[in-house]
């Protein structure tokens, strides 16, 4: 059974789906406003000066990175720190972090250019960067840090029996297929400027059905129980190997570079001199590798957060 977002109802089998949901697309600001303004009036209760509030978007990666830096400025800094995890997407974490609801959080450099600043995908992960850190602090008034080492770029994935039997090695190989295939994103990558509709242009995808919106936490299941054929996740995935998936490369490089790197709000860092030495510290601590090992012993190993983020700590001497 498919587990979907009741918003994209699924055409009939055989029929090919172009991507098109025009006549869907106006609710899109209304529900987000909605939900940002519920969500963002919740987060206000219960601050206070002394606090630092760390937020994290909802997937596992965004929740140990949270924990992550909540762990260290508590250890470092020697503060309490309120920890609002889980929250949502990039949108609601930016309009967060933005209006000062919470301190920081982890954001990725190609979401930030792309889907908050609504520039068209570029490569250079440097120039993305400058980019990012000069138009966030001239415009919202909020700070990027050094990037913590790894690249968190959208992994498109399929089942490693299809890559073996059709041969498929990269994302254009899999293009002549998929028009018999079922898709599977998350709603971000389905609206996003760097998602699907350049990544179909790019492509020239075409599925047998209208892609299915999924939680990310079930896309990879649903891919390696054959719900869907072509999914969208993320490099550092834990699962990938478990379940048995192949990660298609971009030989076209469409997909922008996404360092990952706190963002944080300026008047925190007023109101706490040591916070920005102290993530300072936390730059290019993190590899791809050991970013991928945290989300599988959360996903795979079903191991607590916290005790992944300590043992991650404990190990680096951070």
């Amino acid at each position: 059974m498919r587990s979907v977002r009741g918003r994209n109802a699924v055409e009939s089998e055989g029929v090919k789906a172009h991507l098109d949901w025009s006549g869907s697309i106006w609710l899109i600001p209304f529900v987000c406003a909605l939900a940002l303004v519920t969500t963002v009036s919740h987060l206000g209760c219960g601050r206070t000066g002394d606090v630092i509030t760390v937020g994290s978007k909802n997937f596992t990666e965004q929740i140990i990175l949270g924990e992550l830096l909540a762990r260290h400025i508590e250890s470092r800094l020697g503060v309490e720190v309120d920890r609002r995890l889980n929250l949502a997407g990039s949108f609601l974490c930016h309009q967060a972090v933005m209006s000062g609801e919470i301190d920081l959080y982890v954001e990725y450099t190609g979401t930030a250019f792309t889907g908050i600043l609504g520039h068209d995908p570029i490569g250079d992960r440097d120039e993305v960067y400058q980019s990012v850190k000069h138009e966030y602090a001239d415009r919202f008034g909020l700070e990027w840090t050094e990037p913590l080492g790894f690249n968190n770029t959208f992994a498109i994935m399929v089942r490693a029996e299809d890559a073996r039997n059709l041969g498929l090695q990269t994302i254009s190989d899999a293009a002549a297929h998929t028009p018999k295939w079922r898709a599977g994103f998350g709603y971000e990558f389905v609206e996003r400027a760097d998602g699907l509709r350049g990544l179909a242009t790019a492509y020239g995808l075409e599925f047998v059905e209208q892609p299915l919106e999924m939680d990310l936490g079930l896309m990879y299941r649903a891919l390696n129980e054959g719900h869907v054929d072509f999914i969208a996740g993320n490099s550092t995935e834990g699962l990938v190997d478990v379940l048995d998936l192949v990660v298609l490369e971009d030989d076209l490089h469409y997909f922008p570079p996404y360092q990952a790197a706190p963002v944080v709000n300026r008047d925190a860092l007023k109101r706490h001199e040591g916070l920005r030495a102290v993530l300072r510290s936390l730059s290019d601590s993190i590899s791809d590798t050991d970013m991928q090992r945290m989300n599988y012993a959360v996903d795979g190993e079903r191991r607590d957060v916290r005790e992944v983020v300590r043992s991650f700590l404990e190990s680096t001497g951070l």
